[in-house]
């Protein structure tokens, strides 16, 4: 199956990353050739890519969003579990995996992607189902980070059940009154943080699976904030704890 990935700099780290069978590169007629594009090109022509040129119109019909460059590639390609674990071996530092409970906004999902390659995550888990997928919004959301992070589709539970045997801690962001807030826990050592649904928060299950439930401290007048702030919030806390020691 394939699929369009538009925007410079998504387009640009799928040609980076080299995971994708890439099969046409697509710019905008009269489109100026700079910066980070002019990297892409050379990236594409190594791939055996020539870039041809189209009306501004027809890369409209592909996302409103396209910056005049699209390219087409194979779907995204999904790490197993075991992959994760493995990568996650053999890095220099404890366990750092993300689990995402059903999130279904692409801008939500893309936003914590972003945030996890950022922090340096070992791993993220979805759902392989109710829940957004990787999909080229969630590729132009992440700026392309999906191509740098091992993804997998998992049952969530049955996840947290094999991550708990490599010796790490899971916990899960919730407003339970039991919660407990990052300067409570643990969070330098072996980690999987799970983020809930944007609006119904953690399923009952993986709520139950998790170790510790974590909040954030409101000090202001809002009482929340979305999932992909407060996710992002807590991984850079997390990797900031994690680099004390």
């Amino acid at each position: 199956m394939r699929e369009w990935v538009t925007g410079r700099n998504p387009v640009y780290e799928v040609l980076r990353a080299r995971r994708r069978h890439v099969f046409r590169l697509v710019l905008a007629r009269g489109l100026k050739i700079e910066g980070q594009l002019t990297e892409a090109l050379r990236l594409a022509k190594l791939r055996g890519l020539t870039a041809e040129e189209a009306p501004r119109d027809r890369l409209d019909a592909l996302s409103s969003h396209h910056q005049g460059v699209a390219l087409e590639v194979s779907e995204y390609p999904y790490a197993a579990l075991e992959d994760l674990i493995q990568n996650a071996n053999k890095q220099d530092e404890p366990p750092f995996f993300l689990l995402l409970d059903l999130i279904q906004d692409p801008q939500n999902l893309g936003t914590l992607l972003r945030t996890a390659e950022a922090v340096g995550i070992h791993g993220v888990i979805i759902p392989s189902a109710q829940a957004a997928q990787i999909t080229p919004a969630v590729v132009h959301a992440s700026s392309g980070a999906t191509e740098h992070l091992l993804i997998a589709q998992y049952n969530l539970a049955q996840a947290i059940a094999k991550l708990k045997a490599q010796d790490l801690w899971v916990y899960g962001m919730d407003e339970a009154p039991r919660s407990r807030t990052p300067a409570q826990l643990r969070m330098d050592g072996g980690l999987a943080l799970v983020v809930g649904n944007e609006g119904s928060g953690l399923r009952e299950l993986v709520r139950k699976n998790c170790d510790e439930l974590l909040r954030l401290p409101m000090r202001g007048k809002i009482e929340s904030l979305n999932a992909a702030a407060a996710g992002s919030i807590a991984l850079f806390l997390a990797r900031q704890a994690r680099d004390k020691f």
